[in-house]
């Protein structure tokens, strides 16, 4: 058959659905194809326990802690970057430089009203330079932060803490918190909250409306890449039909569809899930090739009951050094890494060019805080997952003693996405990743 292009769609009464890598779009997984890279920015609030966290030994034989162990079975593509420091700034209490300063490494204006300043983010840096994607950067989250107005730490305006992600300076970007809103975003069908209840109540899937489309393609592609795009296919069903059964579920309960057109799963657990779904499908369709997550914001007020921790996680962090307390945060921490380290499990189960999704992405996983007890920006760890399109090096623990500048991080991040930039923030060099 003729050669299909990456950005081949499948098409349908307001619908259009990206494919994934098939062998049909040659030289795709041919060993002279391009291998293009994805990045993932996820952002995890309060710090950690850094003697949970931190293994002792660096280098390459450096032991899994017990927050980092989920992470274990795919030690080939992991790497620790400790030791590393926030640049200073007074602005309100220390959570919001965590969080709008961690892809940046700028300093944020002081101000509780929406003057706000920062810096750009290297997400959208990256973002830029990705000019063949239908979308140029998702931005996720969960916490509904709408009504949130005026100053949430100290002096500091709530915007601060509403998003790791900027545009610019003085341009925050509003992360998703709902998974039906990103999924239409990226796919088409219905936006209004007629529609939205229409499908609810008739169970009318995306699939449906590509079925001639996707019939016609399966004629014309082998045996292996039929199954390919069977799978994918199933795959994009059962995520729609997990997000519809929670909208059922909530309606049953009394939302109403016309007043809130957006619903959210319930669960913390459901929604970090989808999102890390709509993640998924946005790198393998190619729809995007740069995604930016916060699993939850500085100075939520979240219990997670379900691991054994009813106290907030804001509290918790504050834990004085108390080992029950610390035992705590230290739930939370592994439990925010075991759910991204699914994440990580669906990419490594994706072919892609030259190996896996996996090996094709870089994820930045971390917090802006270090100890978040005493608020403390320095020492701090980020780690580096993926094989970023072969342009990362081996699994290790890179241990600064020097408290090196995060910033240095970010440049490192910027010259793997192909953006040689001198310095950025308060950078004085790079670390190795």
């Amino acid at each position: 058959m003729k050669k299909l292009d990456r950005r081949t769609l499948l098409k349908g009464s307001g619908v259009a659905l990206g494919l994934p890598m098939l062998s049909a779009m040659t030289p795709a997984f041919s060993s002279e194809a391009p291998r293009t890279l994805k990045t993932c920015f996820i952002y995890t609030p309060h710090g950690v326990i850094l003697d949970n966290c931190i293994p002792e030994k660096t280098g390459q034989d450096f032991e899994f802690t017990p927050i980092l162990k989920p992470l274990e079975k795919y030690s080939e593509h992991v790497r620790v970057v400790s030791g590393l420091a926030g640049r200073p700034n007074t602005v309100g209490s220390g959570h919001a430089t965590a969080s709008c300063t961690w892809l940046s490494s700028a300093v944020a204006k002081d101000t509780a009203g929406t003057d706000v300043e920062a810096g750009k983010t290297i997400d959208q840096m990256i973002a830029e330079v990705n000019t063949d994607t239908v979308i140029p950067s998702i931005e996720l989250g969960i916490e509904d932060v709408s009504q949130m107005i005026g100053a949430c730490d100290g002096t500091s305006s709530c915007s601060y803490i509403n998003s790791i992600s900027w545009k610019d300076d003085r341009s925050p970007q509003p992360m998703e918190i709902n998974p039906r809103t990103i999924f239409e975003r990226m796919f088409g069908y219905g936006s209004t909250a007629e529609e939205r209840l229409n499908r609810t109540q008739t169970d009318i899937s995306l699939l449906d409306s590509l079925r001639g489309s996707s019939q016609g393609l399966r004629n014309k592609l082998g045996v292996r890449d039929r199954v390919r795009l069977n799978d994918f296919l199933e795959s994009v069903r059962e995520v729609e039909q997990r997000v519809s059964k929670l909208e059922k579920r909530m309606s049953e309960q009394g939302s109403n569809y016309q007043a809130a057109p957006t619903e959210i799963p319930e669960l913390y657990e459901d929604h970090v899930k989808l999102q890390f779904d709509m993640m998924r499908l946005a790198l393998q369709t190619d729809t995007t090739r740069v995604v930016s997550f916060m699993m939850s914001r500085e100075l939520n007020q979240r219990t997670y009951p379900q691991i054994g921790v009813p106290e907030q996680h804001h509290g918790v962090s504050h834990h004085g050094y108390n080992p029950e307390r610390e035992a705590l945060h230290s739930l939370i921490n592994t439990y925010h890494v075991a759910l991204m380290a699914n994440f990580v499990g669906m990419l490594n189960e994706i072919e892609d060019v030259g190996g896996s999704m996996l090996d094709n992405t870089l994820i930045m996983y971390g917090s802006g805080m270090g100890d978040g007890n005493v608020h403390s920006h320095n020492p701090r760890s980020n780690l580096i997952i993926g094989g970023g399109a072969g342009r990362l090096g081996p699994s290790q623990h890179i241990m600064h003693e020097d408290a090196v500048p995060s910033a240095n991080l970010l440049l490192s991040v910027l010259d793997v996405a192909g953006i040689n930039l001198d310095s950025i923030g308060n950078s004085n060099g790079r670390v190795s990743v």
